[in-house]
């Protein structure tokens, strides 16, 4: 009985192995579906675990990285930048400022989720965040010298190039790609 059960339980471990395995290309492919094809086949890739760490599912040799949809988010928002909007999205999300003379490139070719125009860490709409919906973009991060004359308004025309989170240090220029 005991072998029995030995066995049953590696053949458990086997099969929660191999889901894991299926669930991490399933993610991959996500998170690939974001740039270029030619990007996104060679970046490294990224997942968030639950409680909000990083882990890596694929060792990139081209420069970029992907992340895939953040399930937390009301649409699918997979992503892929280079080396420069990695440093300028790790700043964001620690609430740090962006590195200073670093211009990156995020795609999101898929699309991406509501978020507000105005409040970089809104995660909800209310109303004064102004949330915004864009289709496919591409954005040019940590460029904010660079972003005179594209409209700053609150309420944008999001088919048109803008600037989002104007006047903060996370001012970044969307660039719509339908």
């Amino acid at each position: 009985m005991k072998k029995y059960m030995g066995m049953a339980a590696a053949a458990l471990a086997i099969m929660a192995v191999q889901q894991a395995l299926a669930d991490d290309a399933e993610i991959i492919k996500n998170a690939e579906s974001a740039g270029p094809m030619a990007v996104g086949a060679g970046a490294s890739v990224y997942a968030f675990n639950a409680d909000g760490t990083m882990r890596t599912l694929r060792e990139g040799k081209n420069g970029f990285w992907c992340l895939p949809d953040d399930p937390n988010t009301p649409g699918n928002d997979p992503m892929c930048g280079d080396a420069n909007s990695l440093e300028w999205a790790m700043a964001w999300m620690s609430k740090k400022d962006p590195p200073k003379g670093k211009v990156g490139l995020i795609y999101m070719l898929s699309g991406g989720s509501d978020a507000s125009n105005t409040d970089p860490f809104a995660t909800a709409p209310t109303e004064t965040n102004n949330w915004v919906t864009t289709g496919r973009h591409v954005m040019i991060m940590n460029a904010t010298d660079l972003m005179a004359g594209y409209p700053t308004s609150a309420q944008p025309d999001t088919k048109q190039p803008y600037v989002m989170w104007a006047n903060t240090p996370y001012a970044h220029l969307m660039v719509p790609v339908e």
